[in-house]
């Protein structure tokens, strides 16, 4: 993971004690099943989360370009964000209490929780491939409401 504000640039990393104060939760995960297995389910119980799916975006997936469009504006959520990064590697960009952006490039081992009513957007490499676990408090309420809609 690395992390910076988009006005500072990449060279201006982001430390510990920033995403302390902005709620967001970030944890280095090893890749094997069995280990980050254990720290999924123990936030699951500790932040309610309820229900968990899969996600894998490829430059293959139908209507690639759609979804990005949806997730490239900005917006928030009435519950958290919660990646847990399998393969490939994605960005994040999170208003701060300042309204400035923050950038997060996560990778493979990545597990980023962008708290509920945060502001984000999150887009793609050009690699356009990501894998990533997703975990819900409630998925059917899991809805977008952007900022620039009123």
């Amino acid at each position: 993971m690395k992390a910076w504000f988009l006005d500072e640039g990449p060279q201006a990393h982001v430390d510990p004690a920033t995403f302390e104060a902005m709620d967001i939760h970030y944890q280095a995960l090893p890749l094997d099943p069995d280990v980050y297995r254990e720290a999924i389910d123990h936030l699951m119980r500790t932040r309610g989360y309820t229900a968990q799916d899969l996600v894998e975006l490829t430059p293959a997936t139908p209507d690639l370009d759609a979804l990005e469009e949806k997730f490239v504006g900005e917006h928030t959520h009435h519950d958290d964000e919660v990646r847990f990064v399998l393969e490939g590697e994605g960005i994040f960009d999170i208003r701060d209490d300042d309204d400035r952006w923050m950038r997060v490039e996560v990778t493979a081992g990545d597990l980023l929780v962008v708290p509920a009513n945060r502001h984000h957007r999150f887009l793609l490499t050009d690699a356009k491939f990501i894998r990533c676990v997703r975990l819900f408090q409630d998925p059917a309420g899991w809805i977008a409401h952007y900022r620039d809609a009123g």
